[in-house]
Formats: structure tokens, sequence, C-alpha cells
């Protein structure tokens, strides 16, 4: 098996030190701006992915990058190494109204496939991290998905796109369709923090339309490693370049699908 440890190691530090600038900032002043359809961006999503892709391409000078701050500035490399994939805060609408479910998230992909994954929650200090093929981790002690079998007993997770006009009607069918199933559906605001939860076994599973690899690849593996499965809404293999994603338990996994 190829050892992952090095990449591993450097999103936790990357992501530990992106929440500290994450912190400092939550506690006090920042400037927000408008970025088009990608919602908002502040004084600490730019100077976390700062301090983050500082500590990455010391850790592995040959990946490339995609960012979603860069992205929004069409600043984003490519390598045939591999690729790390980061959101410095996911959930940036939650801190800008100082609504504490937002998280530094960030995978490391090579050959189309992520390898390690971490989401860290800087507030409550919880470090989600897993390698592919040795399980899934919440600050050290292994984490697994739920053992809920029963749609009705199932406590989910969802979000709706930023993008109104598109898909919105379809999202608001799939919401009440499944709520009306379930036992309830909460909406944090953080499509990474969601899959972690997921992974934790706190979600029973999590589905969304129109996200960005950003959003999804850390949690992705977090959701597998955690003995959980993770698809596309027809339940065919999921990507990462997708535009939607299903992660459950495994249990009920199908029991979504007909709903959604």
């Amino acid at each position: 098996m190829d050892s992952y440890e090095y990449l591993l190691a450097g999103a936790v530090e990357a992501a530990y030190q992106s929440g500290k600038v994450i912190r400092k900032y939550y506690r006090g002043k920042f400037d927000v701006r408008e970025k088009g359809k990608l919602g908002l961006v502040t004084t600490a999503d730019i100077e976390a992915e700062a301090v983050a892709m500082k500590v990455l391409r010391k850790c592995e000078p040959g990946f490339g990058f995609l960012t979603e701050e860069a992205h929004s500035k069409a600043v984003q490399t490519k390598t045939e190494t591999g690729m790390w994939i980061i959101d410095p805060l996911d959930g940036t609408t939650n801190f800008v109204h100082r609504f504490p479910m937002f998280c530094v998230t960030i995978a490391a992909e090579i050959k189309g496939k992520v390898v390690a994954a971490v989401t860290y929650h800087p507030v409550l200090d919880e470090m989600y991290t897993a390698i592919r093929g040795q399980g899934a981790f919440m600050n050290g002690e292994r984490i697994s998905v739920s053992k809920t079998a029963k749609m009705k007993s199932a406590l989910l997770s969802t979000g709706f796109t930023q993008h109104q006009a598109k898909g919105f009607s379809t999202e608001m069918s799939s919401f009440e369709k499944i709520s009306g199933a379930c036992r309830a559906v909460r909406r944090s605001g953080s499509a990474a923090l969601d899959m972690a939860y997921t992974a934790r076994g706190v979600f029973d599973g999590f589905w969304e339309r129109h996200l960005y690899p950003w959003d999804v690849a850390a949690g992705s593996l977090l959701v597998e490693e955690a003995g959980g499965k993770v698809s596309d809404f027809k339940g065919k293999k999921f990507s990462t370049r997708g535009v939607e994603v299903l992660a459950t338990n495994g249990k009920v996994h199908r029991q979504i699908l007909s709903k959604i």
C-alpha cells in the first residue's frame, strides 16, 4: 500500500494554521465582499487559504492546487503528480453571521482519487482525518458511521444551492419528500462539516446538489473510510467533479435515493 502519511501530516498542519487565522478573525473584525455567484468571501478566507498553501507547498512541492478562492480568481494550478483541493473556510456565510458552523477542509488527490483528507472545525477544535485504506478519525480516535437502518429513524442533513434559479424547486421537492420520511433534517450551511458528521455517526446521511470539488473531496473519503457509502443521485460512483452527492451510513442509502 502506498504511504500517504506525509500528505496527511501536511494537511493537518495546514488546517491547524488556517484555523488560527479563522479564530482570530472570528473574534474580531474582517472585510466582506460578494464574489458573484460563489457567495461571500472575507479577509479570513483569503488569509487562511494563503497560509494553507504555504504549508502544503513545503509538504509536497510537486502538487498543484484546486482551491475555492484561487478558483474564483482563475489561478488554479494542475500537475500530473497530484492535487491539493482546498476550501479554507467552508461555511463563510455562517462565519460572517457568527454562526459557529464552518471549517477548513483539505484533500490530497492523486490520479483523480482522494488519498488523504482533513476537515477541521476550529471553534470546537475537532480534527477529522482519513487516509485511504486506513480508516477515519476525529482527534486521533477512530470514528464510524451510524447503524441506523430505517429511514423513519434517521437524522439527515442537506444544503440548498445559492443559485435559486438553478433547480431550486427540485431541491425543495426532494426536501419535502425526504423530510416526510425521516425523523428530521438539518441544514448547517457547511457541506464539509455535514459529511464529517455523517462519518462520525451524528448524521445518518447527507445530500446536496450543485457543489464544488472543494466542498466534498475530503468529506467523501471521511465517509467511505468510516464505513459509509458515497454516490451520485442515481446510485452511481461518486466523483469530486460531479455536481451532486449522497453520503450515508450505507444502510439508508437506497431509501434516500428513492426519495431524491
